[in-house]
């Protein structure tokens, strides 16, 4: 899907790591979540709350998950992060991503 309809965006960004990574949230009618971001190249670790689902839009990078060997993800590629857990991101290049906030099975 290249565009969401019928949609609120949050006016303010998220910004982390002195800019290099920022995104603005999309918030559905059913009550779902997304945010839209862009990573500059750099080394990265976030935590999550909610179960993840990471969607790259455009760019390369490698991640690692919690007890995993690092993988290297391209553009059309996505990968899921448990909730209450964490990842690293190694982005060798400008990334856009889609982050959809899972509800729990």
């Amino acid at each position: 899907m290249s565009q969401f309809n019928d949609v609120s965006v949050t006016r303010e960004a998220n910004i982390y790591f002195d800019g290099k990574v920022t995104s603005r949230a999309v918030h559905f009618p059913d009550g779902t979540t997304k945010t839209l971001g862009i990573m500059l190249p750099g080394d990265y670790e976030f935590g999550t709350e909610a179960k993840e689902l990471m969607e790259i839009l455009s760019g390369d990078l490698e991640i690692q998950l919690v007890g995993e060997d690092w993988r290297k993800i391209s553009a059309g590629e996505s990968f899921e992060v448990p909730a209450n857990s964490s990842f690293k991101l190694k982005i060798t290049e400008v990334t856009d991503y889609c982050c959809s906030y899972l509800t729990q099975d």
